[in-house]
């Protein structure tokens, strides 16, 4: 079922911008940087959280901080793209907790998931058992990331 996305005002998308880049910033400064009251700055973000437009509050970790390594981008071709391989492979990639990411995606391959893991050891037990040997899985490509350039979860809001 469709999520009913509430309208966005200017104040709502001052707001956004605001918070998804210092979800921490107490709500008397986002008032007086959009001009609002806090009490409506409030308002407005558990209108938004509500309405399944804030999704979720949450802290983002230095990886190597805490001994997370080796970052994979992973393609994954299915061996065909029925429903119910296709939806076996979602459940099993959104349980896994290495899975950072994942997509299911067009153009020749299945998904394409982005894995955290402490080490190499760890990357192999991780692909033996969500790729090797798994039946639906016809093959699996991997990309070890050299060096993070960017990463991030903002999003544009115009």
């Amino acid at each position: 079922m469709e999520k009913a996305y509430r309208n966005l005002d200017a104040f709502d998308r001052a707001i956004l911008r605001i918070i998804q880049r210092d979800n921490k910033m107490p709500q008397r400064q986002i008032a007086e940087a959009v001009h609002l009251s806090a009490a409506a700055v409030q308002r407005r973000i558990a209108a938004m959280e509500k309405s399944g437009i804030i999704i979720r509050n949450q802290a983002v970790i230095d990886a190597r901080s805490v001994q997370m390594t080796i970052t994979a981008i992973v393609e994954v071709h299915l061996i065909n793209e029925r429903m119910d391989i296709v939806n076996n492979a979602k459940r099993l990639f959104h349980n896994a907790p290495e899975v950072q990411q994942c997509y299911y995606v067009t153009g020749g391959i299945s998904f394409v998931l982005i894995m955290l893991l402490p080490d190499i050891t760890a990357y192999e037990a991780t692909t033996r058992r969500l790729f090797s040997d798994n039946d639906d899985i016809a093959s699996f490509r991997t990309l070890i990331v050299l060096d993070r350039i960017k990463t991030g979860s903002e999003i544009i809001i115009p």
